[in-house]
């Protein structure tokens, strides 16, 4: 990998950490001094390190904070947070069969506990927290194993998600990634029933653009709608509406449509973003 490099793309190319505007790149800067100040002042506190590398991850310095939760895990093996926050990591810089060994050892780590309520590093217009450990630890296993395109364990994976998609933000969120993988399978009738709650009076907090995907897909939201929302100026909601246009035209037969809205996605900066990797990861499947 090139120097400063922070990842390898599935198409091989180098990834490195993305621009950020000044003002946010300066609050992102000082929340990291306070989390190594807090890190520093107890480096065996487990949600001190978990901060330390959150924030080190915000900052686009994704295998630092691999390395981080790599202590916490020699620290606290049995914290099933360490292994959800560095299997996240893993994805971002595309080490799908380490992440998924990660996420199924924090799945087995939880299992038969009680779920709790994950505190946001970058808060919601309202500041309510939308998800939980046990919902981002399926939710991030689903993906890897889509990703890799062994749809079949994301499938198991999303629904055990949708036991734990407690609220309207989850239930689209996982939604949106159930409905694609049974797609895919070639489901299509057990992907309708998926779609069957999903409205647009649901109250959504953040995940709008996965409730306007569902909304599409259900044919309640005109295609043309995506399209203008999907250039606008926010990266990771442009490669999140563009990767669902794409692979809905890819599971209707229209496989020239969505590579070329596959490589729009790939326009992006936002190489983190799920959107974004599923493009790489569909295009590489493609053999392009």
């Amino acid at each position: 990998m090139p120097p400063g490099a922070q990842a390898l793309s599935l198409l091989g190319e180098a990834l490195y950490a993305p621009e950020l505007p000044q003002e946010i790149r300066a609050d992102y800067e000082a929340k990291l001094a306070q989390a190594t100040a807090d890190y520093r002042a107890d480096p065996d506190d487990a949600d001190a390190i978990i901060w330390y590398g959150r924030r080190t991850a915000y900052l686009g310095d994704y295998l630092k904070a691999i390395a981080i939760y790599s202590e916490a895990i020699e620290k606290h093996p049995d914290d099933a947070r360490m292994y959800r926050h560095r299997g996240h990591r893993y994805i971002t810089t595309r080490q799908l069969d380490a992440a998924i060994i990660d996420l199924r050892k924090a799945a087995q780590l939880v299992a038969g506990a009680e779920d709790q309520v994950e505190p946001d590093g970058l808060p919601n217009a309202l500041g309510i927290p939308t998800s939980t450990l046990q919902s981002n630890i399926w939710y991030h296993l689903g993906l890897a194993y889509y990703l890799k395109g062994d749809f079949e364990s994301a499938l198991e994976a999303y629904r055990e998600c949708m036991k734990v998609s407690t609220n309207p933000d989850m239930q689209v969120a996982t939604s949106y990634w159930l409905y694609m993988t049974l797609r895919r399978l070639g489901s299509e009738d057990e992907a309708s029933i998926v779609l069957a709650p999903i409205d647009a009076e649901m109250e959504i907090i953040e995940n709008d653009g996965y409730h306007q995907l569902l909304l599409m897909y259900k044919g309640e939201l005109p295609l043309e709608a995506l399209l203008t929302e999907a250039e606008g100026d926010d990266g990771v909601q442009n490669a999140t509406l563009g990767y669902g246009i794409g692979n809905w035209h890819a599971y209707n037969g229209r496989p020239k449509q969505a590579e070329t809205v596959f490589r729009t996605v790939l326009h992006s900066p936002q190489w983190a973003a799920f959107g974004y990797i599923a493009a790489e990861a569909d295009l590489e499947r493609m053999g392009r």
